[in-house]
């Protein structure tokens, strides 16, 4: 396999990583919707939609500013021009801004019943595909790692041999995926655990995982901005778990 992989349609050249997000989103949403029994559901649909308005603006603001935490250096000489505010994102910034946005607009409307649980399988489907378009894209996509020894290590076009860090993150989505299924088996959880579960085991992964990618820390804060934000995550959960038990 060479990098990045190219899909053609005739004369055409189709954005694999742009597919992929594609896909990521409709099919997580068709999921959503075949998961959700409105007649069971502790929120109106009506309700349900404001809580998706205010993820959907969390998640874009979120996205965006931590991506452009993660270079600070590249604040005031952008690659690419302006262009380079509105296209960097990432997934941490996306949930953890989105989770910020869905609890201001929950606390606005009065609900109290979880949303997010029933996101949290749409969430690993679509984050599952995202991250395949990450790894088809290749360097192009800025989240390969570091070089590596190791045999699975793949050359992503540059001729270094690197920590497929898009494969690692698929495979924990996955595993992650089963193990709430599996857990949810054997017995009910109580409202709101399964996205807490969800988030904070995908918080820890990349907390951990970041070290295998070339991004540098923040300068003399030793971890980068997305570990810094995992970090603010998991402790905002150890304080809600810690006030829950008290």
């Amino acid at each position: 396999m060479t990098f990045p992989v190219q899909l053609a349609l005739g004369p055409l050249i189709l954005p694999v990583h742009l597919l992929c997000e594609v896909l990521a989103y409709s099919l997580g949403y068709r999921l959503y919707n075949r998961l959700r029994n409105p007649a069971q559901d502790r929120i109106s649909t009506e309700h349900r939609l404001w809580i998706f308005v205010g993820a959907a603006a969390g998640a874009l603001f979120g996205s965006r500013i931590l991506g452009l935490l993660e270079h600070p250096d590249l604040l005031l000489h952008p690659p690419g021009g302006f262009t380079y505010y509105l296209t960097n994102k990432t997934i941490v910034g996306g949930l953890l801004g989105g989770l910020i946005g869905v609890e201001l607009t929950k606390k606005y409307l009065g609900v109290t019943a979880s949303s997010g649980d029933l996101m949290v399988y749409p969430l690993l489907l679509g984050m599952g595909l995202g991250r395949v378009g990450c790894f088809l894209s290749g360097l192009e996509d800025g989240t390969y790692g570091t070089a590596t020894t190791l045999p699975w290590g793949l050359d992503f076009g540059d001729g270094i041999r690197r920590h497929p860090t898009n494969l690692y993150e698929i495979l924990f989505l996955l595993a992650l995926g089963l193990g709430l299924w599996l857990l949810e088996r054997r017995r009910p959880l109580a409202d709101g655990i399964r996205f807490r579960l969800f988030l904070a085991s995908y918080l820890l992964f990349r907390l951990l995982v970041e070290f295998l990618k070339p991004t540098p820390p923040l300068p003399g804060l030793g971890l980068t901005a997305i570990q810094w934000a995992c970090v603010a995550g998991l402790g905002y959960y150890a304080w809600l778990f810690g006030r829950e038990t008290l």
